[in-house]
């Protein structure tokens, strides 16, 4: 017997807040996290900005022994993991620490410290002054291992790795898991810090990143037809994935149920979307599958939409073939406009937003959208500019990652 899964915790740490309640406010607010950079000079770079945390302290949420032997893209999966687990409501102590897990990701895990140590080794007299941390800090499965570590889980454990569609996986494995009963609660999302001149730098070399440095608060612009790349973010965002009954049984609050979770593979090129959509397509229809419902039931449909030229358009097509090519109570957004591309950790983000969006009847906005794209067919129903109140019962989020993966996930309210 397959189990159902619920959703009864979540946490956040993101540009536009540092934790659940103040990120959904200035979600709906439609508050850009764009600025020019400040965590180094990137004048040079033909970006100078991105979605960073700002007014942020890691030694306010973490002991020093902590920050010390971890990544930056760990400390951000440990504090969004803390507020997911408090807000769960439920003493971990008292279960069997073997029947919850931790599935955790990240696209790039420990880049900073990577960078760090490498650059200061090269800079150096040749003589190997690597740090003892240098590999436990680096791999990118150790914010799974960390927060297993900090709370006692001792049950099935690792990373998943999917580029920029890499928390829809790390939450379809849960799901998963769960439904088989091989768990009773997962940690689950994702945690990403590519804020390093070395990624950074990567991503402005492929020209995959808006160059409005005039102005970088509209530059992150989906759908519209002068967006011209996606602005970088970093943060993390947490879920607690737990079986249904044992929910139940406590009295815990639940945000919603995950009911249908899918993969797909373009096969097309290494960095491009197909430019028909074709794996999104039948990613999200085996997602509906699963869920037992069509598209025609779908009220808020969260889009990857990084503000690319082509990657927006091809999801558009993906979601109008999905349609039928007809009008429906879809409502669609992309809040990317607000936060910026987390990369890996951006579904874990944007799942939160769908969970939100149906506990409080409303749509988030895609902000920094002035004139659509003609390619997008009229009947399509984007938010711009300013949230709207209408009921979701059922929410989907679409990620795709580098490499052609497509990772889809559909929420139900209970």
């Amino acid at each position: 017997m397959l189990h159902r899964v619920v959703i009864t915790g979540i946490g956040a740490l993101t540009p536009i807040g540092h934790d659940v309640p103040t990120f959904w406010q200035n979600v709906l607010a439609g508050q850009s996290g764009a600025a020019t950079i400040t965590r180094f000079d990137a004048s040079l770079f033909r970006t100078h900005f991105a979605c960073e945390i700002k007014d942020y302290t890691v030694s306010s949420y973490l002991s020093h022994s902590d920050i010390k032997r971890t990544d930056r893209f760990t400390q951000y999966a440990l504090i969004a993991s803390d507020q997911a687990i408090k807000d769960s409501g439920f003493d971990f102590q008292k279960m069997d620490p073997f029947d919850v897990g931790v599935i955790w990701g990240s696209g790039q895990g420990g880049m900073e410290t990577f960078e760090e140590q490498v650059t200061e080794y090269v800079l150096g007299n040749g003589q190997p002054r690597f740090s003892p941390f240098f590999v436990p800090k680096l791999i990118a499965n150790m914010a799974s291992g960390m927060i297993s570590l900090r709370n006692g889980y001792m049950g099935i454990n690792y990373t998943t790795v999917s580029a920029c569609a890499t928390s829809n996986t790390a939450l379809m494995d849960a799901f998963t898991y769960i439904r088989l009963g091989k768990a009773k609660i997962i940690v689950s999302g994702g945690s990403e810090a590519p804020l390093t001149p070395a990624s950074f730098g990567g991503f402005s070399a492929m020209k995959a990143m808006s160059t409005r440095n005039d102005d970088p608060a509209t530059a992150s612009r989906p759908f519209d037809v002068s967006r011209d790349g996606f602005v970088m973010g970093e943060g993390a965002g947490a879920l607690i994935l737990e079986e249904y009954e044992h929910a139940i049984k406590r009295g815990a609050h639940i945000y919603g149920e995950l009911t249908g979770a899918s993969m797909t593979a373009d096969a097309y090129h290494m960095t491009a979307t197909h430019p028909e959509g074709l794996g999104a397509l039948k990613a999200m229809q085996l997602a509906l599958d699963e869920s037992g419902i069509t598209i025609a039931d779908v009220d808020y449909l969260n889009t990857h939409a990084t503000s690319t030229p082509v990657g927006d358009i091809s999801e558009i097509k993906a979601v109008t073939k999905l349609t039928g090519n007809q009008k429906t109570k879809l409502h669609i957004s992309a809040t990317k406009s607000m936060t910026g591309h987390l990369l890996g950790a951006a579904g874990a983000i944007e799942a939160i937003i769908c969970l939100l969006a149906m506990r409080d009847s409303v749509i988030p906005p895609t902000i920094n959208t002035t004139e659509l794209d003609p390619a997008i067919p009229a009947q399509l129903n984007i938010v711009l500019g300013e949230a709207i109140s209408a009921p979701v019962r059922v929410a989907m989020s679409n990620t795709f990652g580098f490499g052609g993966h497509n990772g889809i996930v559909v929420f139900k309210a209970i």
